[in-house]
């Protein structure tokens, strides 16, 4: 039968022209190579599913953990922040840190997207049936830092306020970061000359890629430190500083650009860069955000408590008396690059931005929920009067007992042993989860205040993470995928691989 079939098919090819045979020939390629991408797409389907099954399990098993121990813990505080993926979907990232009864742990508790609106309401009620869904209490939420938007710390309806309704003992805190940044707002005079640098360095990145690319050739020809400037961008915590620092250190090259440039706009901006006064203003605002920064990149990172940030914000607030008496007496030395340009040129302006710091610092940061004694008491309990008003304010932060702080806190202070562990802690988190329960009320208080967050940091990477991960190559990404590998990605937990492969929870049927 199969040979009949075979002289048959012989017989009808051989009754065929060339033309029709080639074009059969050319047919059945054709067919033949879609079956094999066919096949070969449904083979890496199958492998892509098989893999994001995979990464779900270890996911799943990782925010078991993570919720096992917040479970546990005695106080939790949250990290929440809100941003657009690379689809315009809104996901809100929410961080819990807390303590697992050996160390600090800061991990992801949910990535929710937002798909409609994001008010204070939607927000907290998402939140709500996250802790619902998986048996948490907002009761044990000791402090929530958020970005200080008006979803987040609206009066009546923003987040902070919903929860207060149900937990009333939870602390809120606008980032200390951001508000940082926010201490150093631009206004009058040195705005007008931030807008003028930065029209100067769009004009030249900007304008169009045949300028930018010759004005990188021209830096590269002069054998500068740098071959371009660097463009500004508000959200971004160090873009300033960095921005106008490459701008001074180019400003040579810019000046011999903009003279070689025929246009209108060139001799315009020329001009202003020819200003001495305007000079000087860039190089004083150069310096100032340059310090700005180096106080930001201290304040970022992962595993900082309230208690390490709030220290170097109070560092900070000294520097800026040094700054001040340094620019009023002319000597320069923190001003190294106005330092360059000219003493003489020290403006009135200068003098009251510095002013207008240091007051903004002090007032956003002495109001701070947590009164300071508390704050320096976690860094060095020795230095606290014990008869003082410490016990009063603690009692405001804690309802604990003001007789077992006082009478624990002369033991403590007594103790020639607990001076000499301080000194020798690797980290103050070290020192009080060894400390032993002899000072168990002071233990609690300490690592009540140690587990509050001091920022949004860790949502801010997270989301650069995010970008990452869901790009505009794999907008496809589901919600749940995208969550599952942002986890996987920013843990520190380690599933336990062994116990899921003997459940055979990671072998898949195809």
């Amino acid at each position: 039968m199969g040979r009949a079939f075979q002289r048959e098919g012989a017989a009808t090819e051989k009754a065929l022209s060339p033309q029709v045979r080639s074009l059969v020939l050319v047919v059945f390629r054709v067919v033949a190579s879609a079956d094999l991408r066919h096949r070969v797409g449904v083979w890496r389907g199958m492998r892509s599913e098989s893999t994001a099954r995979r990464v779900h399990v270890l996911a799943e098993d990782v925010q078991r953990l993570v919720l096992d121990g917040v479970k546990e813990a005695q106080h939790i505080s949250l990290a929440i922040d809100e941003s657009t993926d690379n689809t315009d979907i809104s996901q809100l990232c929410v961080f819990v840190r807390y303590f697992d009864g050996k160390d600090f742990k800061e991990e992801l508790l949910a990535l929710i997207p937002l798909e409609d609106n994001t008010t204070g309401d939607i927000v907290f009620g998402k939140l709500e049936e996250l802790f619902k869904k998986h048996g948490l209490s907002l009761e044990k939420v000791n402090l929530v830092v958020t970005d200080g938007a008006p979803a987040m710390v609206g009066k009546n309806r923003g987040l902070v306020s919903r929860i207060k309704n149900v937990a009333p003992k939870t602390n809120a805190l606008h980032c200390l970061i951001h508000q940082s940044v926010l201490c150093a707002t631009l206004s009058g005079d040195l705005k007008a000359v931030m807008d003028k640098t930065l029209k100067i360095i769009n004009f030249i990145r900007g304008n169009s890629s045949t300028q930018h690319r010759l004005f990188r050739k021209f830096v590269l020809e002069s054998q500068a430190t740098h071959d371009d400037l660097l463009l500004h961008n508000d959200v971004h915590w160090l873009s300033k500083g960095k921005a106008l620092e490459r701008f001074i250190e180019l400003r040579d090259q810019v000046v011999d650009f903009l003279k070689q440039s025929k246009s209108k706009g060139a001799a315009d901006h020329l001009h202003i860069m020819q200003d001495r006064e305007y000079m000087c203003n860039v190089a004083f605002l150069a310096d100032i955000f340059s310090h700005l920064n180096a106080l930001n990149l201290q304040l970022q990172g992962k595993e900082k408590s309230v208690v390490d940030m709030v220290e170097k914000l109070d560092a900070f607030g000294n520097k800026l008396d040094l700054f001040h008496a340094d620019l009023l007496s002319g000597r320069l030395l923190h001003f190294n690059t106005l330092k360059t340009v000219g003493v003489s040129n020290i403006t009135e302006n200068m003098k009251k931005f510095i002013t207008q710091l240091r007051e903004n610092f002090s007032a956003r940061f002495d109001d701070f929920a947590i009164s300071r004694d508390v704050i320096e008491f976690v860094r060095d309990p020795f230095t606290i009067s014990p008869g003082g008003e410490f016990s009063a304010n603690v009692k405001k932060v804690m309802l604990l007992d003001e007789a077992a702080i006082q009478s624990e806190l002369v033991d403590i202070q007594g103790s020639s042993e607990m001076k000499a562990a301080l000194r020798g802690a690797e980290s103050l988190s070290t020192f009080w989860v060894a400390c032993p329960q002899d000072y168990g009320t002071l233990k609690t208080l300490a690592m009540y205040v140690l587990t509050m967050f001091g920022s949004t940091y860790t949502c801010k990477s997270a989301f650069s993470k995010m970008n990452s991960i869901k790009t505009h190559e794999r907008n496809r990404l589901s919600n749940q995928s995208l969550e599952d590998c942002l986890r996987i990605s920013l843990t520190a937990v380690k599933p336990d691989v062994k116990k899921l492969v003997s459940e055979g929870k990671c072998n898949f049927s195809h």
